[in-house]
């Protein structure tokens, strides 16, 4: 999310969390956002912050301008900063690029300092693919920590999410493929998809 009317819209839509892209290579980086307009959404949508191998000191930076509840880390960061930044009170989701089974091995470094994963399409970017990896390979991970599902997931898809068994999903993480332009969501598919979603 980037832009003040349409963060305003699909704040509506009542989503657990909304992102902010703070990585500069992305066509979605968020900087500078309006202040008031994050300051103004409700307590009830968990805004957090979307960082690729940024210091720990210019994320905590960022956390305080925007008065960030969580942060959600696409690199290479170590369990260390996954726990640093939950011991401080934040929100930890840490993405894991996932193409085979085995990719599955490296969240178990993680296990106790993120509060979710991210399983997304593992590309040769950072995220905002708009590519799926194989859903069924999901049940080769079999840690502890909850997880979001990630990439190229569309409007199309929710009765296939909604059939996968599997106790640790909690829930999906929507970007490109419900966007009108990068940055800027459409409303519409993602209250449709939801409603698919939640019924």
């Amino acid at each position: 999310m980037k832009y003040p009317e349409n963060i305003t819209q699909i704040v509506a839509l009542k989503p657990d969390f909304l992102g902010f892209i703070f990585y500069p290579k992305s066509p979605r980086y968020a900087e500078p956002l309006d202040v008031e307009t994050m300051n103004s959404l409700p307590r009830s949508v968990l805004k957090i912050g979307i960082f690729v191998n940024e210091s720990l000191d210019d994320i905590l930076e960022i956390v305080k301008k925007y008065s960030l509840h969580g942060v959600q880390l696409h690199g290479s960061e170590s369990e260390e900063m996954c726990y640093t930044f939950k011991s401080a009170g934040l929100l930890v989701l840490k993405a894991f690029s996932i193409a085979e089974p085995e990719d599955f091995d490296l969240t178990e470094e993680y296990e106790g300092t993120c509060d979710f994963y991210v399983f997304d399409t593992k590309t040769p970017q950072h995220g905002g693919s708009g590519q799926k990896f194989d859903w069924s390979i999901l049940s080769a991970y079999q840690g502890n920590t909850r997880f979001l599902l990630s990439g190229g997931i569309t409007a199309d898809d929710a009765d296939t999410i909604k059939a996968i068994d599997h106790p640790k999903l909690w829930g999906v993480d929507l970007n490109s493929r419900f966007e009108v332009e990068p940055g800027r969501k459409d409303a519409e598919k993602l209250s449709s998809f939801i409603g698919k979603l939640t019924n």
